[in-house]
């Protein structure tokens, strides 16, 4: 496939409407939600994409039934022990961005294991946004900035949108070039808003249970027809 998304950031939404249509418990549509995740990881790495974000579980979250916050931490606990040896084997490199003290201490644990298994793998960027809101992470890299300006590290008028991403929890990662929402929702959801200012954004009704390397496709194969063009000419001509 020419001209695939360096970055693809997916708001994975729909996983209790899935349950309640099949009249199943919220907690099911999480579990299945968690094969879908399996599949779009393996599928974007088959497909060559270079970085793949996930927004699993925002701050937003923690205000759910406390059932369904203990049974999602519990899924993401597994998930991070069962997933380890097929992301090393396949040379991906895990990543989390968001609040890791928020985070129960085991998890916080298995999170630093799997960081620190992959640091050097060379493949595809896997990253788990948990416990994650942008709106906080965009204060917090005020603090940071502010903090360099008051000791004298760093000068106010230095101060530029790429000095800024810098103190981003993403400074490592490039911008989004693909966002993908599943279930239809027409919002972002506190989700990358810095990173997202020029990003081409998909939405399909597919519930994230529901959602597969076909559909993955049908995204990519979209985004493959846009010109971006960044506020100036395109960087490309349509297909």
């Amino acid at each position: 496939m020419s001209e695939l998304p360096q970055h693809v950031a997916i708001i994975m939404d729909g996983n209790g409407r899935w349950a309640m249509e099949r009249g199943l418990a919220r907690v099911q549509g999480h579990q299945s939600g968690v094969e879908s995740i399996r599949s779009i990881v393996r599928a974007a790495g088959e497909l060559g994409i270079k970085y793949l974000t996930l927004y699993a579980f925002s701050t937003e979250n923690w205000g759910r039934p406390q059932d369904e916050v203990g049974f999602l931490m519990n899924l993401l606990s597994n998930y991070l022990d069962k997933e380890l040896a097929e992301i090393t084997k396949n040379n991906i490199q895990f990543r989390m961005i968001g609040r890791l003290d928020d985070l129960p201490a085991e998890i916080q644990s298995k999170i630093r294991r799997n960081l620190k298994a992959t640091e050097a793998n060379t493949g595809m960027v896997l990253t788990l946004a948990l416990s994650y809101s942008s709106r906080i992470e965009i204060v917090d890299a005020v603090k940071k900035i502010a903090e360099k300006v008051k000791s004298g590290e760093l000068a106010a008028q230095d101060i530029t949108p790429d000095v800024f991403s810098r103190y981003l929890y993403t400074a490592e990662l490039p911008d989004p070039d693909l966002l993908i929402r599943t279930s239809g929702e027409m919002r972002i959801s506190n989700f990358l808003l810095w990173q997202l200012s020029y990003t081409e954004i998909y939405v399909t009704e597919k519930l994230w249970p529901d959602f597969r390397k076909d559909d993955l496709l049908k995204a990519i194969q979209e985004y493959q027809t846009r010109e971006r063009r960044f506020g100036r000419h395109p960087v490309r001509s349509k297909n």
